[in-house]
């Protein structure tokens, strides 16, 4: 039976997402609709009749960049090239767009034989925290009036602008909290922490200085109580790496931000924390 490859519903996005957490990538509970927004054609499942068996995302995010994600075929279905099928798919959607991922160890020889070039490496990390200084009275919660703000900021820190996805993201939930340090009424940093399958993770976590970012680290870990908390920290962000020893995180796993097409330049010294492997 030959692979029928089309978009994705909600209900086929929630589950990808259970594959994931059967991956042990550990999704948020509430990633589906922001996830969602900011590109529903992005997302594509493999179906063998009524039967989903691989899934893809790669989210266009303007006109010259997209992430690839959610590359999951299902254990059953392995085997049988219906991976290579949604990844030619994914890649075709993309047509003319640097495409990023983060990629796992076992699998960025293969990405690499498809073009991707690596930037640079992020590890994840994870703990319960310990020594953390006090709050600051620079944070508060975001809101939707803050949204202009937060999309110049953003901007300043990712590949494309993302206003879709921000706007969902930002919205009430009980399962995500996002926070920004404003001085002198300009937002200096922000970032966002969501309840996972295990723990909770926090990302993103944009920063001009380490003291800003550990202010938010700060205020955000609050909902998470004495939860495991989680963080991708790009590897050369080196206050981010001191941050996350000091703050007694332990590194649980690593991934490769590759690149196919040209590498965009981005701050990584203000990247404490991606926002989502899947979304870049």
């Amino acid at each position: 039976m030959k692979l029928d490859i089309r978009p994705m519903s909600r209900a086929d996005l929630e589950a990808a997402l259970g594959w994931a957490r059967e991956e042990g990538w550990n999704p948020g509970l509430d990633d589906a609709v922001p996830f969602y927004a900011e590109d529903p054609r992005g997302f594509l499942m493999g179906w063998l009749g009524s039967v989903r068996v691989g899934s893809i995302s790669v989210v266009r995010y303007g006109e010259r960049f997209a992430f690839l994600g959610l590359y999951i075929v299902h254990p059953a279905h392995r085997g049988r090239g219906y991976g290579k099928a949604l990844w030619d798919a994914g890649i075709a959607s993309a047509a003319g767009r640097t495409i990023g991922l983060d990629g796992v160890p076992d699998q960025q020889e293969n990405y690499a034989r498809s073009g991707f070039a690596l930037a640079h490496r992020s590890a994840r990390w994870g703990g319960v925290l310990r020594g953390l200084v006090a709050t600051r009275s620079y944070v508060r919660p975001l809101a939707m009036d803050d949204l202009p703000a937060l999309l110049a900021f953003d901007s300043r820190h990712v590949a494309a602008p993302r206003p879709k996805f921000l706007a969902a993201w930002l919205a009430p939930s009980a399962t995500r909290q996002t926070e920004g340090f404003f001085d002198a009424g300009r937002l200096r940093g922000y970032g966002t922490i969501r309840r996972c399958i295990e723990g909770w993770k926090i990302g993103p976590l944009f920063a001009e200085t380490p003291a800003i970012a550990e202010a938010l680290l700060a205020t955000l870990v609050t909902p998470a109580g004495t939860d495991k908390v989680f963080i991708d920290v790009p590897e050369p962000n080196a206050a981010g790496l001191e941050m996350v020893r000091r703050l007694g995180f332990t590194a649980a796993f690593e991934t490769a931000r590759m690149y196919l097409g040209p590498a965009p330049a981005l701050p990584l010294s203000q990247i404490y924390g991606v926002t989502t492997l899947e979304l870049g």
